[in-house]
């Protein structure tokens, strides 16, 4: 059944404020999770549950995405781009995107910023077993204060869906991939700014509209801030999470793992003795000097570490030199902290 679903649209137009100054010069959707852009592990994830066609809908840094991707051939669907000339919130830029799909089924959203181990085949079928108008991923969290919180009934039928809130009724929260028929999609105002979270989806339950939520308990994270992006490369290195991207890099030897680190390139240079701790991603051409210590560090193509330098929980930029005996945590060295 699901085989019925074969479009999708993915979110990545977001500024990515909370991820400065990463992402001054880079758009968060783009930023490595263990040495893959963010993206691409979403879009491998949709080309294996069955996704012949996916459009981008960018806006920050629309013209990063398309010399990477491309048309999509050398990732085994389709792809094409909408950009939007200003910001038109999650619903406007649904309704945007989705006049570039060819096909006329259901239509899969993916949020720019959630990696999830979720299995989308299964959500995709339980769309079509349920009639459903809107099928909302959703899963359990400690806190879901930061987050939309939904009730549902015994059928797993949505009976409502709050935004932020101090004291949540439940601790299910939307976890950001959806299925919108095309009749839903087509229902948005046309370069308006709509959020289907405050406006789209509250209607359709006031309309009686069939919103049924997934609920899959398998690894998710919101890779909202650096700290996110930090524990998302360390859980696939560790393999707390998982992603066909990053299994497929693997095997490529596109990366590789070097002790409890991930490395990318033949070019690294490891001065012994040196310790890389879980977590570290380390990019081409760097160079760790002796005696150093990194743990759970991003460390950019063409960087050097310092010998004596001991770095946890720190980005470093492309390029930059680590003076010796460096002593960072929770650092981004070598970045522009202005715009």
């Amino acid at each position: 059944m699901s085989k019925q679903i074969t479009s999708a649209i993915l979110l990545v137009g977001g500024m990515g404020t909370r991820m400065q100054p990463l992402t001054y010069s880079t758009p968060k959707p783009m930023l490595k999770v263990a040495g893959i852009p963010f993206t691409e592990h979403q879009i491998v994830k949709a080309r294996e549950a069955g996704i012949t066609e996916i459009v981008l809908a960018t806006s920050f840094m629309a013209e990063i995405f398309e010399p990477y991707f491309g048309d999509g051939r050398n990732f085994g669907l389709k792809i094409s781009y909408a950009v939007e000339e200003s910001a038109l919130g999650t619903g406007g830029a649904i309704r945007n995107a989705a006049s570039k799909l060819t096909g006329t089924g259901p239509v899969v959203i993916f949020n720019g910023d959630v990696l999830s181990s979720h299995n989308l085949e299964d959500q995709m079928e339980f769309h079509i077993d349920n009639s459903a108008d809107v099928t909302l991923y959703l899963t359990q969290v400690p806190d879901a204060r930061a987050f939309g919180v939904v009730e549902f009934d015994e059928e797993n039928r949505i009976s409502s869906f709050n935004e932020k809130m101090e004291n949540p009724p439940t601790n299910v929260i939307n976890a950001g991939c959806y299925i919108f028929n095309r009749e839903i999609i087509d229902s948005i105002p046309e370069n308006k700014v709509v959020s289907v979270e405050r406006e789209t989806f509250p209607t359709l339950l006031e309309n009686g509209g069939r919103v049924f939520g997934f609920v899959d308990s398998n690894y998710w994270l919101d890779i909202g801030n650096p700290g996110a992006l930090l524990k998302a490369t360390s859980d696939l290195i560790s393999g707390v999470a998982t992603s066909s991207a990053f299994t497929a890099a693997l095997r490529d030897g596109r990366v590789y793992r070097r002790d409890f680190s991930l490395a990318h390139g033949k070019n690294i240079v490891f001065e012994e003795p040196s310790t890389q701790d879980s977590g570290c991603f380390i990019d081409n051409s760097a160079v760790i000097g002796s005696q150093s210590t990194l743990t759970r560090c991003i460390i950019g193509e063409g960087a050097v570490i310092g010998e004596k330098a001991v770095l946890i929980n720190t980005f470093v930029a492309p390029g930059f030199s680590v003076p010796a005996a460096t002593l960072a945590e929770n650092a981004f060295l070598g970045f522009s902290l202005n715009k």
